[in-house]
């Protein structure tokens, strides 16, 4: 019964790791919870298994779920025989890594500049204005350079994301360390 519970001790330190720096992925403790749980389990588990598990109510367990099959953290999978719907974890990390990263920071890329090209658009035409001040025209071309400056930030970031992508980064940082 002392191994059982030192095992149990063993796990929630790291199940709870896991789950406060969730935030960090954009999704709650708990699925961080769920998603230690699926770790250690040494088979795939239904949605009520995790539910009587963790004590999460059955929308919140789904949330949860959901948030980790989006972030491509966890799987559903099929076993012959099986009638509901079972997850686990996918194993290889160096993908979970490379889809959350090329997920969310491809779109926060494409959202900004969407929105600076939007406003170089803008302020190019404010400075072709005859009617703009030369003050006006002063300030709106350092806004000018300083969006440029930061789209070319933009394409750097997403050069790097490609190499996330198709693993080409592995050939600067490999994931064995080399002696």
């Amino acid at each position: 019964m002392e191994d059982n519970e030192s095992l149990d001790r063993s796990r929630k330190i790291v199940i709870d790791a896991i789950a406060q720096n969730m935030h960090l992925y954009g999704i709650t403790p708990s699925a961080g919870r769920l998603y230690g749980l699926l770790f250690f389990s040494d088979k795939p588990l239904t949605l009520d298994e995790m539910k009587e598990e963790l004590g999460m109510s059955k929308t919140s367990m789904s949330n949860s779920v959901r948030s980790l099959l989006d972030l491509n953290m966890v799987e559903k999978v099929w076993v012959k025989g099986e009638r509901k719907d079972l997850y686990t974890i996918k194993e290889d990390w160096y993908q979970c890594f490379f889809d959350y990263f090329t997920i969310k920071w491809r779109t926060a890329i494409t959202t900004n500049s969407s929105a600076m090209g939007k406003s170089l658009n803008k302020l190019q035409e404010l400075i072709a204005d005859p009617e703009t001040s030369e003050d006006i025209r002063e300030q709106a071309l350092k806004d000018v350079n300083k969006l440029k400056d930061r789209m070319d930030y933009y394409d750097w970031q997403d050069r790097l994301i490609d190499s996330f992508e198709t693993k080409e980064i592995l050939n600067f940082v490999p994931i064995k360390k080399n002696d």
